[in-house]
């Protein structure tokens, strides 16, 4: 089975997966959700279905010779010069505003996930003039940011409709377990139970659709920070003992723990989201060597990666992957479980192709500063001043302490019941249970809180099925 799954290619078509009896469960992917909060494309987290996500072609075959090709090389550096000279302003504006009619077409009442941060606020702009019935909503999920007043301000300015939800880590997890059964695949993205959360409130409240910001970072072009850089440079493939990160002085130090696990990582792996679990854990999770497995698939991406011309290159090559087999995966995920539309009107293939082929460099990127998406800067700064969650981007942050908090019990009795296929699973829970204040362990937790359940249903759905062939 083979699924076209990325909305630079439009709308994924999951319907396969409900005519046939769900297959197992790959192992293998299950340790690159725990070594990287998503599955490696094209894998998916079951055996025998590939995806076909952006940077493959839809018409190889998946299973036999998948090639992987970045479709935006050089972002934000070409073309050097304008073919025609005119106002790149307005242009985007009209084209953006033609994308949104395209995507949220067939919506009848759509709702804009406004996270706060530039792509969200452009979107905004562009449905107060293309669909002025759209509602925002901003989520409010965690201690380290709070862009809800300057949302419902950049709504209320546009004259539309604004909510926002506060992270309940429990309902929110309440909702995913209530939603998986539905949900055609699977990714552990860290803003999965945000998307949740937020999906099922949007149904509840009479909407049809959802529109995301996502898409445009990969042909706008992102430079490399000097903190990126500094750990791609850390990030040297160490194998060190699980007990590092235990020590009295490290246990309870996000900063050392992320730092240790930085230097276990390849560069490339560290450039994907999150803190996630170790090579040598996560064969102690599965009680063998499995972990080496889901590192090879990352060979797929290496050539390709190895040709990028500058380092802001081989960070969007690199994040892509992650993009499409999280971020965008968890949208369409949720999406089809809620029987939401999904709309992603920066991939628009005419909006995409004309930045990425046409706008000149200096309305994409600054070298000298390291700004990008300079053209979606203007376009904000034409309807308000500089606000501040335009300079700290929002990402439907979740409480992932306050989950581990209210649902630890809930957890810990899926790991028991999951001890044949994570053997692990518990004695992990069991060690870490005074640690989970900090961030890095509780975001292990939450990889463990997403998996778990499935593996529960897997069982479950194995032992139904073996019963109704006995009778």
């Amino acid at each position: 089975m083979q699924i076209t799954m990325s909305p630079y290619y439009g709308t994924p078509d999951f319907s396969p997966l409900d005519a046939a009896a769900r297959p197992a469960l790959d192992p293998v992917s299950v340790a690159d959700l725990l070594r990287n909060a998503f599955v490696y494309p094209p894998y998916s987290i079951y055996e025998g279905v590939r995806l076909v996500t952006f940077g493959f072609c839809p018409h190889d075959d998946m299973h036999a010779a998948p090639r992987f090709r970045f479709k935006f090389r050089n972002a934000g550096e070409t073309p050097e010069e304008p073919r025609v000279e005119q106002d790149w302003l307005a242009q985007y504006h009209r084209r953006l505003c033609q994308a949104v009619e395209r995507s949220c077409s067939g919506m009848l009442s759509p709702w804009l996930l406004q996270s706060g941060g530039k792509d969200s606020t452009t979107l905004a702009i562009a449905l107060a003039d293309a669909r002025p019935d759209a509602t925002c909503i901003t989520y409010l999920g965690g201690r380290e940011e709070d862009e809800v007043d300057s949302a419902a301000q950049v709504a209320r300015t546009l004259g539309l409709r604004h909510e926002a939800l506060v992270c309940d880590p429990g309902r929110a997890y309440d909702r995913y377990l209530a939603l998986l059964p539905r949900m055609p695949l699977l990714t552990a993205d860290f803003a999965l139970l945000s998307y949740v959360d937020l999906g099922t409130e949007i149904a509840a409240r009479g909407g049809d659709g959802v529109v995301d910001g996502l898409g445009a970072d990969s042909y706008f072009g992102t430079p490399m920070s000097a903190r990126q850089h500094l750990l791609s440079w850390l990030a040297r493939g160490l194998r060190l003992p699980a007990a590092a990160a235990e020590l009295p002085l490290v246990r309870d130090s996000f900063r050392l723990c992320y730092l240790l696990s930085t230097l276990q990582m390849n560069p490339i792996e560290r450039v994907f989201p999150g803190s996630r679990f170790s090579d040598g854990e996560v064969d102690a999770l599965f009680g063998r060597d499995i972990a080496r497995q889901s590192r090879q698939r990352l060979q797929l991406f290496a050539q390709e990666i190895g040709t990028a011309t500058s380092d802001w290159e081989w960070r969007d090559m690199s994040t892509s992957i992650a993009g499409s087999a999280g971020a965008f995966a968890k949208g369409l995920y949720v999406a089809q479980a809620l029987g939401l539309g999904a709309a992603y009107p920066l991939c628009d293939h005419a909006l995409r192709e004309w930045i990425h082929r046409e706008v000149p460099r200096y309305q994409k990127v600054d070298p000298d500063t390291g700004l990008n998406k300079l053209l979606i800067r203007r376009h904000i700064a034409s309807r308000f001043d500089e606000l501040p969650y335009v300079e700290r981007k929002g990402s439907f942050r979740f409480d992932l302490r306050g989950l581990a908090a209210q649902r630890y019990d809930h957890v810990r009795d899926y790991a028991e019941r999951a001890r044949d296929y994570l053997p692990g699973a518990a004695a992990w829970l069991d060690r870490h249970r005074g640690r989970l204040g900090n961030k890095y362990h509780a975001s292990k937790f939450y990889l463990l809180a997403i998996v778990l359940p499935w593996l529960d249903a897997q069982a479950a759905g194995a032992s139904a099925h073996g019963s109704a062939r006995a009778a």
